[in-house]
């Protein structure tokens, strides 16, 4: 069994992670991150992908960490949490988020 606090930050770090995903699947934030116009359709439908599976994945961790009621509030409050922090993110320190998708290279081609 899974130490509750473990479940929980690995939780935020998926919740977050599934937001800057999401976030990259757009061609305004990718050329914030990358500096080039957008990803191609693979890219942009494997980040949606990515996206949707992380936060998928915060919610399962919040329910192995906690009690169903206690789980749901959990991550709806990460929810809330995570988009404006990524939003944030992009607004004033963008090439940070370059860590969770750092392939551009081949895809300038």
């Amino acid at each position: 069994m899974v130490e509750p606090w473990i479940a929980l930050t690995l939780a935020v770090i998926s919740c977050f992670a599934g937001f800057v995903w999401l976030a990259l699947a757009m061609n305004a934030h990718w050329q914030q991150v990358h500096g080039f116009s957008a990803p191609n359709a693979k890219t942009r439908k494997t980040l949606r992908l990515l996206g949707g599976v992380g936060l998928l994945a915060s919610a399962v961790l919040c329910f192995i960490a906690d009690r169903p009621s206690m789980a749901a509030l959990v991550w709806l409050m990460l929810l809330a949490a995570g988009a404006p922090s990524v939003g944030m993110l992009l607004a004033w320190r963008p090439q940070l988020l370059r860590i969770f998708w750092p392939k551009v290279s081949a895809e300038k081609a």
